[in-house]
């Protein structure tokens, strides 16, 4: 192909699966494209991602690693990877292995000239049932909502157009930062398109959302962005009134390079 590619992904605690899943992303988009960037967000990690990165950087030319001195959460890696990538076409999933990097391949010839973004949805989720079930609470109830049509919200495997944040604004820290992509991508009116990829068992740490702690503030979060998004209609109103988004401002607080020492590492929650 003769697009160029940025694939990004957010990492926390994530020492056990990041150094595969940048490896394997480097392996894949040399095959696919000619020009590519690999970056990974290290959201303050206490464990040994860091490390790892370091040393995964002086080995791939390609890779850049992202550092937030401090954890600011899932949105805000998010949001640190886009503001980064300079790549026609960006791609992320996250750095904890439960998706294959090599489907990429997959996402690819769906994004034809008349497409804006690609979503993965899973084709079986492999989590602990209690996951499952809440998955799919969040799940209906979020499309309900946010009036979303389309098979997985929640699937943090996705190819878009860097032409679309000329439109989109993204301004959540936390995991309804998917939400808000979602929303606005239909909102300004962008076409998707849906693949199926496969989902994985996590091998290594565990996962930062499900606990009463962070569920109630998800809860809390979602509807902010409905009352934002949805009864106030904020977002399509400033489009239809012409206003561009804001510059970002993630680029200044992190850094770009090897990650600072372990010992002057955050260790507060992602």
């Amino acid at each position: 192909m003769s697009a160029s590619i940025t694939a990004f992904f957010p990492a926390y605690n994530d020492a056990g699966t990041i150094a595969s899943m940048a490896v394997v992303m480097d392996l894949t988009l040399r095959r696919l494209v000619d020009d590519y960037e690999i970056i990974v967000v290290n959201d303050g990690s206490p464990d040994h991602t860091g490390d790892v990165l370091a040393d995964l950087a002086t080995r791939y030319p390609r890779l850049r690693v992202i550092t937030h001195p401090k954890n600011r959460g899932y949105g805000g890696a998010l949001r640190s990877g886009f503001a980064h990538a300079t790549k026609d076409l960006v791609f992320y999933t996250d750095g904890d292995a439960q998706y294959d990097p090599r489907e990429i391949a997959k996402l690819l010839p769906a994004l034809t000239p008349d497409v804006d973004m690609v979503n993965g949805y899973k084709i079986e989720r492999h989590d602990p049932m209690h996951r499952i079930i809440i998955g799919r609470i969040y799940h209906h109830a979020v499309k309900a909502m946010f009036r979303l049509r389309m098979r997985d919200v929640d699937c943090d495997f996705r190819l878009l157009r860097r032409s679309m944040f000329e439109q989109i604004e993204l301004r959540e820290d936390s995991g309804v930062i998917c939400v808000e992509l979602m929303t606005k991508v239909h909102l300004a009116g962008f076409r998707i398109a849906e693949v199926p990829v496969h989902h994985f068992y996590r091998a290594y740490g565990k996962s930062q959302f499900f606990n009463v702690r962070r569920v109630a503030r998800v809860v809390k979060d979602l509807l902010r962005l409905w009352w934002q998004l949805i009864f106030r209609d904020e977002f399509r109103r400033g489009l239809a009134a012409g206003r561009r988004p804001l510059a970002r401002t993630d680029r200044p607080a992190a850094t770009s390079g090897p990650p600072p020492a372990l010992g002057n590492r955050s260790s507060s929650a992602g």
